[in-house]
Formats: structure tokens, C-alpha cells, sequence
């Protein structure tokens, strides 16, 4: 609870932090009491006007909201520092920490009508209590317990055998909460709840003392060591009643009216500890009236401030570009092949926004091979001619090599300068580089974070392009363009997005798609092997080199580790060429080799001196080789299906049949099977893009946890897609109607807006 003191009538005096620009000074009359259940409540204000009392009385709930979870009855210093490990440090992390499931416990059900699959309450005695051993030597824990219409049996795998005794003593009545299995004839419930009966007392006045826990819909939350649930709920219940009702919403009246929303406070009440005749399974599917209304409102907040800062951009005068061709015909002329349909269609798209006044904020998006990275080097070179630096930035230092080799090869014919910036360059090598990007002679500078550290100073940056684009947060693209005047930002993914997670990772981007490949392809037959068909799988290699072709052989790890069964690339590419391919030209390419390296590698290998390139996820991007007709990648099992996907892309790119083969485990999971199955069914990028979605969340699935995606304590984006369209429109209705947020009624919304997202969207015109 914040500390407050006194003053001599007995009212509460204001701290500072609460007094704000809400027509308030410190010596006006303002009485803020502690109510019955010790909330922060305004019984008398002085403000000098209405909408200052409303600020207050907002600021006030915001400050009850604020309340330690110490201060909760029930929660002990053990227990605040169990949440805190959780990320409940708050009475609002509390509310918004939301059950993941619930047991019906309105019912006690009698032991003949338990049915197996459902969570049931039920009550009996205990008959006996004892370990178990079976033949074939496996102990257990059983009770075997029985009321008047049947007999059921407990079994505990991790027990305590003396404490189990002594707490199951034969004759205990009790009230019992678990899932019933079905085992050959017997039905069983593992590791059950159990409510002890008193001697004599009924099973009625029992669930009376804990109506929290039964006669209802129970709430079953996410625990953590030191965590158990009947605990939780008591202190959920108390959070619940006393602060859900601070919690309002900001939203406008009309959206809430329109799309059929609850209160806030309602919402978070209900989704807690239901109403006695709510659906389960609405409740457990996120389909109910409450959840959707909690959904809805974290998705508009995300969205209006996407929404404002896009338009934002749009209103910021820019460069106004023109496109005059002193590079991009010669190059287009360089070329030994024409650009697709897509590519020009997106390349339009482009120079229109490069040759509007404003800035240009333009993701381009598009399958494995669609020829995004020569886009875009055609949209470095009209910034080039108009004599201005483009930054192209990348996630890794071997996709900026990968992409420094590539596109220095074209530039050089042109007569453009292309530096590389890495923060493996040291000393004078990039003592060297900075000063030749700060005094312009560097056209267009490509490396990693690198280019967007203090010390990197552009002398004129017209352009930045971000690949990789789920890589880097909205920070990290804000401080690319902080290296010019309002520079245009042009970013790209090779990852196909499905549309939900665009609307949220992308929201504030205008979006071409590049949908076409290039002609020739042909499509990639996918196959699963294990180790077995091994032999076979060398032999599918052979022959293809003997006809002319090229392989590549995909693994996970540079150099085989003591704690690792996976196989390694160095050691691995040592027994193919000593034992399995002695007679083939075999290349090496990792990440820790130097970039001449790589590019002397890569060069031996397009020029057919390489017969089989052994790599490691170093190839996903930057190769093109129409030669190479066949991939095998080991382990494949230890990939997300995206990077698959991206891998996989490095072969048909001619016209010969090409072949992936998918090397996994004998020992694969069902759920392994299913991720590898999706990879041989299609090779469409984008329902490939959905099912990794769906197997490993949008964290995962954009690679190791970004800063790039939101954080929903509510929300998903999988489940709630129709939610997230919905808000989205009303929240771009909103910008566009009202792009400051000034209009009345409008205060809290900006507010809460500056709150949850003016730091992490850079939203300085709200904040």
C-alpha cells in the first residue's frame, strides 16, 4: 500500500507522484481515504476542474493497482517472493495472471458414475493404503477408497511412504478431485486432491468452509515451485474482490457498445471464478463473453499505437527521391536473367513511397528464392543515385557477410563502394571502415547491430534496409533511423508470416509481397529417413554427382561437443571424404570461418569445384546454386519447420529434379513425426509458417525470444485472429479520425496508451 500521512483533520494528504498537471497543488484540499477493504478512494476534491477529478480518480485506481502483493492477506514473504519469481509482484500482475483451465466442481458425483477423461469431485472412506509392487518390479503408492454406490483406486508414482501412511490411515473420510483413467478393468485417479473430513462432519459443511474451492467452477492457475493451488485461489479470490474493481477501461463507449463488451472489472471477475452456470469449455477454449472482452482490449491498445505511429511516419516530411537510373539499368542489364512479375510489381511499390515526401516504411515479405535481396539492392542504388548512404542491417554476422559477398559483387561493376561493419572487425580495419562511412565514401554499409552503435556516424544516410526483420524490435529499427534526417526504412523477411502475427510483429508497415518465383523452379521432393536407410541416402548422393549435380549435407553444430549426441559438421565432413566419399570433392563452410574463407568456399562450389558442400545452417540464405539437386539434412528433428523450409530452398533452383531428404532420430516423437510429415506434404512457405506457429508459439517461431513481439498477458494470436482483426480496424478508425488523441473523452485512452505501449513503440507524441 503506497504511504501516505495524515494531515491535521485526519485526511490523507496527496503524495506528488499523484498530483501530476490535475489543476492541484499541494495545499489544496483534496481527501483520499482508505476504504473497508483498503482501497484508495477520493471523498473530497478541490481540482479546479472536472476532468482533473477524473484524472485523479484514474490515477488513484492506477495506484491500487500498484499495491505489493506482500500487502494481500495470505501471501506471506515466502509466498511474494515465489510470485515475484513469476512475474507477480503487483495486484495487477495478479489479475491478469489467468487461470489455464478449470475443474467442474459443482457437483459431488457418486463412485459408479465417475466416468474416465473427466476431472470429478467425489467423496468416500479409506479401505487400505499401502506400496505395491507389480511383477515386473515397479512400486507404487495405492489407496483404495469406497462410498456407498462403489470402490475406487489412488495411486501416487512419487511418493513418501511414511508420510503417505500416516495421512491415508484406513477409515479417513474425505472429499477427492482428480481425473479418472481407466487401467484394463479398474478405473483410477492419479495423484488425487483431497479435503479431509472432521470426525462426524458432512461432506455439505465441509465445501461450505471453502466455497472457493468448491461448488463451482474451480479455477486451475500456472504454479511454480513453492506454489500449490488450493493457496493460489484463496489469495486470487482476495485479489479478485478487492482490486478488479479499480480496473477500468479506457476504451471509448461507443467501441464497447458496439462490439459487445463487458467492464473490465466484470470481465476479469468472471474469467476468475465463473458464474455457477458459465461453459467450461467457452471458458477453457477463451470463447466467452469475458475473455474475448480482455482479449480484445490488449489487442486495440497494441494496435492504436501501431496505427498512431504509423501515421506518425507518414506525416514526417522525408526525402522525395528521384528515380533517374544512373545504376539500377546498368545493373538490371548485368543481370543474366529478367526480374519476375512480383519483383517489379514490389520494386513500383518502392520507389513510389522513395519518391513521396515522407518517409517510406515498407516491409517486404516473400517466400524462400523470390529474389527479395536484389529488390532491394535496386532500392539501395536510387538512394546511391541520388547520393545518399544506405545501411542495410542484419541479424548475424554470417547473413551480413553472406550478404556483403553478394552484393559487392555487382556493386563493384557498377562503381559503387560497399563496406562491411561487424563487431568481429577490430582495430584499424574498423577504425578505417567508420571513417569511410562517416565521410560518405562508403555507399552502402552493411553489417549487424554494429550499424546502429554510437560511435557509427553516417554522412548522409538516405536508406535503411533490415533483413530478417523479426529479428530486431521496433527499437532497433527507431535507432536506424535516428542515423540520418528521417531516412526511408525498407525491411524484409524471408520467413513467411501468417497474418495475425504480421498484424501484431508488422502492424505499423505498409506490406508488399513478393509471390512469384523466379522461372525454372521445380519443385523440391521432400522424404523422411532414419539411420537405417542410410546407405541409401549415400547412394541418392552418388548418383547425383555422377550425373553432373551437387549436394549439400546439412548439420546442426560446427564441432561435436561431450554433452551432445548431434553430429557435428567438421567431424563429420572428415568421415565422409575419408570413409564415404573418398573418391568426391568435398568443401567445409561454418560460421567461425573468416569471410574470405567462406567467399572462396562458396565461390569453389558455384563453380562446380566442390562436389558436395558439408555445411552448417550457415547456407539457410544467400546461395544460389541451380547445380545442386539434392540436400540431406541431419537431425532435421532439432529445426524449427521455418529454418527447414529456408534450408530447403538452396536446391531446385534449376531445372533438374531435386530432393531434400529429412535425416532424424529412430527414437523421433509422435509430435516430431507430425512437425516433419508437414515438410514433406507441402512446400507452400506459408502453410509451412502456420503449422511452426502452431507447434512452437510466436517467441519460438520467430527465434529465441524477440523483442520484436508483444508481450499478451491475455491474447493469442493464434487462437483470438477474428479478435485481433476487429480491433485492429477500430483502432485505425480511431488514429485516423483522431491521431492525437485530444478529443473529449479521449484523455484516458492516452493515458493508458503511454502506459502500456509509449515506451516499447517510441510513441514520444503520446507519452
Amino acid at each position: 500500500m503506497p504511504v501516505m500521512k495524515r494531515s491535521e483533520d485526519g485526511s490523507l494528504l496527496i503524495p506528488a507522484d499523484l498530483l501530476g498537471p490535475l489543476g492541484l497543488a499541494p495545499g489544496d484540499r483534496v481527501a483520499v481515504e482508505a476504504d473497508a477493504e483498503g482501497r484508495l478512494v477520493l471523498t473530497r476534491s478541490a481540482a479546479r476542474e472536472p476532468s482533473a477529478e477524473g484524472s485523479l480518480r484514474q490515477a488513484i485506481a492506477r495506484k491500487n493497482l500498484e499495491t505489493p502483493m506482500q500487502f494481500i492477506k495470505g501471501v506471506g514473504p515466502k509466498m511474494a517472493e515465489v510470485l515475484a519469481r513469476k512475474g507477480i509482484v503487483t495486484v495487477e500482475d495478479a489479475l491478469y495472471l489467468l487461470p489455464n483451465r478449470y475443474e467442474d466442481r459443482r457437483q459431488v458425483v457418486p463412485m459408479n458414475r465417475l466416468r474416465p477423461g473427466e476431472t470429478c469431485v467425489f467423496t468416500g472412506e479409506v479401505v487400505s493404503a499401502d506400496v505395491v509392487t507389480t511383477k515386473g518390479g515397479r512400486r507404487f503408492f495405492e489407496v483404495m477408497a469406497r462410498d456407498a454406490s462403489g470402490v475406487m483406486s489412488f495411486k501416487w508414482f512419487n511418493y513418501h511412504a511414511a508420510f503417505m501412511r500416516k495421512a491415508w490411515q484406513p477409515g479417513r473420510r474425505g472429499i477427492f478431485t482428480g481425473q479418472v483413467t481407466q487401467y484394463g478393468l479398474q478405473r483410477e485417479v492419479h495423484h488425487p486432491d483431497v479435503d479431509w473430513l472432521a470426525e462426524g462432519e458432512a461432506v455439505e459443511a465441509a465445501m461450505a468452509r471453502d466455497p472457493v474451492g468448491f461448488g463451482r467452477l474451480v479455477p486451475v492457475y500456472p504454479l511454480t515451485e513453492g506454489l500449490n493451488q488450493k493457496a493460489l485461489r484463496k489469495v486470487m479470490k482476495e485479489v479478485v474482490d478487492r482490486f478488479a474493481p479499480c480496473v477500468e477501461s479506457a476504451l471509448p463507449a461507443r467501441v464497447i457498445r458496439e462490439r459487445a463488451l463487458l467492464p473490465l472489472a466484470e470481465a476479469l471477475g468472471a474469467v476468475h471464478f465463473p458464474a455457477a452456470d458459465a461453459d467450461p469449455r467457452a471458458l477453457e477454449e477463451g470463447r466467452d463473453p469475458a475473455h474475448r472482452t480482455l482479449v480484445f482490449d490488449e489487442f486495440f491498445f497494441l494496435e492504436l499505437g501501431l496505427a498512431l505511429k504509423r501515421r506518425g511516419v507518414t506525416l514526417e516530411q522525408g526525402i522525395a527521391f528521384s528515380v533517374n537510373h544512373t545504376y539500377t539499368k546498368p545493373l538490371l542489364k548485368l543481370l543474366p536473367f529478367a526480374l519476375t512479375e512480383a519483383q517489379r510489381r514490389v520494386l513500383a511499390e518502392i520507389k513510389a513511397d522513395m519518391m513521396a515526401p515522407h518517409p517510406m516504411h515498407r516491409l517486404v515479405q516473400g517466400d524462400v528464392g523470390c529474389g527479395k535481396t536484389l529488390v532491394a539492392l535496386l532500392a539501395a542504388l536510387v538512394a546511391v543515385e541520388n547520393g545518399y548512404q544506405v545501411a542495410i542491417m542484419a541479424p548475424t554476422e554470417i547473413l551480413a557477410e553472406q550478404h556483403y559477398l553478394n552484393i559487392h559483387r555487382w556493386c563493384e561493376q557498377l562503381g559503387v563502394t560497399v563496406a562491411l561493419l561487424t563487431s568481429s572487425l577490430k582495430g584499424k580495419a574498423r577504425a578505417g571502415a567508420l571513417e569511410r562511412v562517416a565521410r560518405g565514401e562508403a555507399q552502402i554499409v552493411i553489417g549487424t547491430h554494429a550499424v546502429i552503435q554510437d560511435k557509427v556516424e553516417f554522412h548522409r544516410l538516405g536508406l535503411g534496409i533490415v533483413d530478417e526483420q523479426h529479428r530486431f524490435g521496433v527499437l532497433q529499427r527507431g535507432l536506424l533511423r535516428k542515423k540520418g534526417e528521417n531516412p526511408d526504412i525498407l525491411v524484409m523477411t524471408a520467413t513467411p508470416i501468417p497474418r495475425t502475427l504480421a498484424m501484431t510483429v508488422f502492424g505499423d508497415l505498409s506490406l508488399s509481397v513478393i509471390d512469384e518465383l523466379p522461372p525454372g523452379r521445380t519443385p523440391v521432393e521432400t522424404k523422411i529417413c532414419t539411420d537405417s536407410r542410410r546407405r541409401q541416402v549415400y547412394g541418392i548422393i552418388r548418383d547425383e554427382v555422377g550425373s553432373g549435380h551437387q549436394a549439400y549435407v546439412i548439420y546442426p553444430l560446427v564441432e561435436e561437443s561431450e554433452k551432445s549426441e548431434l553430429k557435428a559438421a567438421t567431424q563429420m565432413a572428415e568421415h565422409l571424404a575419408n570413409d564415404v566419399f573418398p573418391d568426391l570433392r568435398l568443401g567445409v563452410l561454418h560460421g567461425r570461418m573468416k569471410p574470405e574463407e567462406k567467399e572462396a568456399v562458396m565461390r569453389s562450389f558455384k563453380e562446380r569445384e566442390i562436389d558436395i558442400l558439408v555445411s552448417t545452417t550457415v547456407i539457410e540464405v544467400g546461395i544460389d546454386v541451380p547445380n545442386a539437386t539434392v540436400m540431406v539434412i541431419e537431425h532435421a528433428e532439432r529445426f524449427g519447420l521455418s529454418q527447414l523450409h529456408q534450408l530447403r530452398g538452396r536446391v531446385g533452383r534449376g531445372s533438374a529434379t531435386s530432393r531434400c531428404i529429412l535425416m532424424a532420430s529412430d527414437r523421433l516423437s509422435d509430435d516430431g513425426v507430425k512437425r516433419l510429415r508437414v515438410m514433406e506434404s507441402t512446400t507452400d512457405g506459408f502453410r509451412i509458417a502456420e503449422a511452426d506457429l502452431e507447434i512452437r508459439g510466436p517467441g519460438d517461431f520467430l527465434g529465441t525470444r524477440q523483442a520484436g513481439i508483444p508481450d499478451f498477458r491475455v491474447a493469442n494470436i493464434l487462437r483470438d485472429g477474428r479478435i485481433l482483426e476487429e480491433a485492429r480496424a477500430e483502432a485505425f478508425d480511431l488514429a485516423e479520425r483522431d491521431p492525437e488523441l485530444r478529443a473529449p473523452g479521449h484523455e484516458p485512452l492516452r493515458e493508458e496508451l503511454a502506459r502500456r505501449w509509449g515506451g516499447r513503440l517510441e510513441l514520444a507524441g503520446v507519452a
